[in-house]
């Protein structure tokens, strides 16, 4: 028998484990979120190992907080994100991003030398601190390694940003794994071009990098995909678990599924490729994840 749909009660000072645990009973996308909180108390007491993917644009927002406190506490344990989360991280821990709007005058900001992603505006001061903290640390790392993956990359650079507040800095700590199998997307990947121009025996192996992955799933004995946004860095963590399906997989996005993307398929069509197993317990959540994903972690901090 169907659940009854039950009106949300909201009280002063309500915590928001409670509000989510009456969006399971609510409708449209207040009862997947619901839906989500169940499924990651459920994979966390099953102590499933936890892939977090999300897309760079989410760390260059507020959100980037969120993972730092996840990884902090151990919550994750292994990240895959796009080239463009090390330029926000490494950038950010040293200068701030600034607010700005989705209507501003592009040629006027042009112009002026800001950069907009969005509602967020990145002066290009903070691209040229990123190609001097690039030099100087691939200077480093050459020293002493000359043949690294991507991930061990990643991890390289985390030691070398001094600031507690770095995702990076933080993942290289406690020893989680950055997976970036799109590494050249982006300015950082831009100054790897330049600088192994310069020293041809400089090399990043994203093969490597895909076997080590796939080896963390086959390894685990249930797994939880926590998957923010699209593109190659969802479609990275779904594809290394082909092999024996994620048990347990949680999607949030604003993609239609409509045009055949993998930036807006559901979890549902994953379990037609053997992604995602056929029995996991899964759900896709549209919306924005800025907005979407504290909430849910804040919903079941006890277990994630």
């Amino acid at each position: 028998m169907n659940r009854e749909i039950k009106d949300l009660s909201i009280g002063r000072a309500m915590e928001v484990k409670e509000l989510v645990k009456q969006f399971r009973d609510s409708g449209f996308q207040a009862q997947n979120i619901g839906i989500a909180s169940e499924i990651i108390s459920e994979a966390k007491k099953s102590n499933a190992f936890t892939f977090l993917s999300f897309t760079s644009n989410m760390t260059a927002s507020g959100l980037r907080g969120v993972f730092i406190d996840l990884v902090k506490r151990k919550k994750v344990d292994a990240l895959i994100t796009t080239s463009g989360s090390i330029d926000e991280d490494v950038i950010r821990s040293k200068l701030p991003y600034l607010q700005g709007n989705f209507e501003a005058d592009d040629n006027k900001l042009g112009s002026e030398g800001i950069n907009r992603m969005g509602n967020i505006f990145v002066p290009n001061d903070r691209y040229e601190y990123l190609e001097k903290f690039a030099e100087e640390a691939l200077k480093g790392i050459y020293g002493s390694k000359k043949d690294l993956t991507a991930s061990g990359l990643i991890f390289e650079i985390g030691n070398r940003i001094e600031n507690e507040s770095s995702l990076l800095h933080q993942c290289s700590r406690n020893s989680i794994p950055v997976f970036c199998p799109g590494i050249t997307d982006g300015a950082f990947g831009m100054q790897l071009a330049f600088f192994q121009q310069k020293h041809p025996d400089f090399k990043v192996d994203v093969v490597k990098d895909f076997s080590r992955i796939i080896g963390l799933g086959m390894k685990a004995g249930k797994t939880l995909g926590v998957i923010l946004g699209g593109g190659i860095a969802k479609h990275h963590t779904i594809i290394a678990n082909i092999l024996r399906g994620l048990d347990y997989a949680v999607y949030i996005n604003s993609s239609s599924p409509y045009h055949g993307s993998l930036s807006g398929a559901t979890t549902s069509e994953a379990k037609s490729w053997g992604k995602i197993k056929e029995d996991s317990k899964s759900v896709t959540i549209h919306g924005d994840a800025v907005v979407v994903f504290p909430m849910l972690v804040a919903s079941v901090k006890e277990f994630f």
